[in-house]
């Protein structure tokens, strides 16, 4: 749909299908059932953009060029023009400028032996698509986005009804008909489910994970907000339903707006709901930090002709680069990036496998991980960094 003059009174219709004739638009695309849709990034990537050399940037991944859609019957829907040697392929033509060429294509569908039967969610997090299926956690390798392939299916008894999920850096957390299950996703194309790092939340229904907490629509109980600073030992921090007002919660999405924090909650048959739940006007020093725990307030309710069931995802601002080490924004200094996935590994795991920091012993390592040769980590890490930080000349040498 074309939103562009949402705020502009001017217009008489300010949502629609094509501002032109179907002969030069077609921003649909047939689907038998579709239930959600995902892009692995809000922000106007093109993969197949051509690269100057003396940019020295690195490539955007192809699955970027992509839209990707659950469907109940169909599995999984690639969206976009299959044809990489075409002038707009993927969906490139939502950002060629070109009024020309507005058209979308399906490129395939995927449910291979049915696995994806029933897909009810999807979210995208670094090369892979995590589906939630009526019964099972389906990973799906979109590395290739034309070629995808099950590189893992988790269902019962780790997974009960599964509803919801968000991943954020090593984990990924789910409800389900329990309530809220934590997964590790250090390895993104095998999760593994961790037996302890559950908490029961009766009607969870969908989640939304900001920094230390997660925060559960949790039908007739409200909104349920559970402490996941340490991911392997959540615990519930409260539950708000304004005085029972809240009572048929199906979703929440956190977001700034003018310095505060608020939740953007879809109440089911009470419509939108808007919570303050961090504010510098009512608790300046509640404010500060780095994640203060929130304090919600119901401030404004909207109601809507049927049903409320979902609220949109805003934009993510604050992203340079994904789960799998792919930069997926533009830099504005010539060889400018982020760290990619091995860069970004070393800081966290030794030979493949997690390695922490003792706290007590400040700069020294745990004593499982000692260094042979007596050296702190801190030494050990100013080593690598000195071949991360040479100068060009340096490093060309």
């Amino acid at each position: 749909f074309d939103i562009a003059n949402i705020d502009n009174k001017g217009f008489s219709e300010r949502i629609t299908t094509a501002p032109v004739s179907p002969f030069g638009q077609k921003f649909f695309v047939p689907t038998k059932n579709a239930v959600a849709i995902a892009s692995p990034t809000t922000l106007g990537v093109d993969p197949l953009r051509v690269q100057l050399p003396e940019n020295e940037e690195q490539p955007i991944p192809l699955l970027y060029g992509f839209l990707y859609v659950a469907d109940r019957e169909e599995g999984l829907v690639v969206v976009g023009n299959a044809n990489l040697k075409a002038r707009s392929p993927g969906v490139g033509t939502l950002l060629d400028g070109n009024p020309a060429n507005n058209f979308l294509q399906r490129a395939l569908a995927f449910n291979p032996d049915g696995v994806l039967t029933g897909a009810r969610r999807i979210t995208i997090a670094g090369n892979f698509a995590y589906i939630l299926t009526d019964k099972n956690l389906v990973v799906v390798d979109l590395q290739n986005p034309l070629a995808p392939r099950v590189t893992a299916t988790i269902g019962a008894p780790a997974l009960d009804d599964p509803r919801g999920i968000a991943v954020q850096f090593r984990y990924a957390f789910v409800v389900d008909g329990y309530g809220l299950k934590v997964l590790d996703v250090t390895d993104l194309a095998h999760p593994k489910p961790l037996e302890q790092a559950r908490v029961a939340l009766d009607d969870a229904r969908n989640i939304y994970v900001a920094r230390t907490y997660a925060y559960i629509a949790a039908g007739k109980n409200g909104l349920g907000i559970i402490d996941v600073e340490n991911p392997e030992a959540p615990h519930l921090d409260q539950t708000f339903n304004a005085n029972h007002r809240m009572n048929d919660v199906n979703d929440v999405k956190i977001g700034m707006v003018a310095g505060s924090a608020f939740a953007f909650v879809a109440d089911g048959h009470n419509g939108l709901r808007i919570l303050q739940i961090v504010s510098p006007w009512d608790d300046p020093a509640h404010f500060s930090g780095f994640s203060p725990r929130p304090i919600p307030k119901l401030i404004a309710t909207a109601k809507t002709k049927g049903p409320s069931l979902a609220i949109s995802k805003g934009i993510d601002r604050d992203r340079a680069v994904d789960e799998s080490g792919n930069q997926i924004s533009v830099f504005g200094r010539r060889g400018a990036r982020p760290l990619n996935l091995a860069e970004s590994q070393a800081l966290y795991l030794r030979n493949g496998q997690l390695y922490r920091v003792d706290d007590k012993q400040g700069e020294t390592e745990h004593a499982s991980d000692a260094d042979l040769s007596g050296r702190t980590f801190w030494e050990r890490w100013e080593e690598r960094a000195k071949g991360w930080l040479a100068p060009p000349q340096a490093a060309k040498k």
